[in-house]
């Protein structure tokens, strides 16, 4: 599957904003999708994911409460939602895919095959 993340942006702190990742190829259901970030001089970082047909959501600690995963197959699109964003939630974010239903409750990135392009959100003090 291909992946095509949008909706990045420059926010003020407490603002939201919600990115989007779009796959085309293979019946995107059959995945399991999710979301990474890296920030300037960090490593990549687990944020949100969710496994084929809803079954089980996961969050990282830092993210749980403010942020939200949603997925609509039908349009091949997998939503994050984040709310009362903060400076420290400045980074490239990616989505992610895989065939794997253990995938989608992993925050190993290493575990994840298919990778999109990235969006950048910016959060301002």
């Amino acid at each position: 599957v291909q992946l095509q993340a949008s909706g990045g942006g420059l926010v003020q702190a407490g603002e939201s904003l919600r990115v989007s990742c779009t796959g085309s190829g293979r019946t995107f259901s059959l995945y399991s999708v999710g979301w990474f970030r890296q920030s300037p001089g960090k490593e990549r970082e687990f944020v949100a994911a969710k496994t084929q047909h809803n079954r089980r959501t996961t969050y990282a600690d830092s993210v749980k409460g403010r942020f939200s995963i949603s997925r609509d197959d039908d349009k091949n699109t997998v939503y994050l939602q984040m709310n009362n964003l903060k400076p420290e939630d400045t980074a490239v974010y990616f989505c992610v895919g895989d065939e794997r239903y253990s995938t989608g409750t992993t925050y190993r990135s290493e575990e994840w095959t298919y990778w999109g392009q990235g969006t950048l959100v910016t959060v301002s003090s």
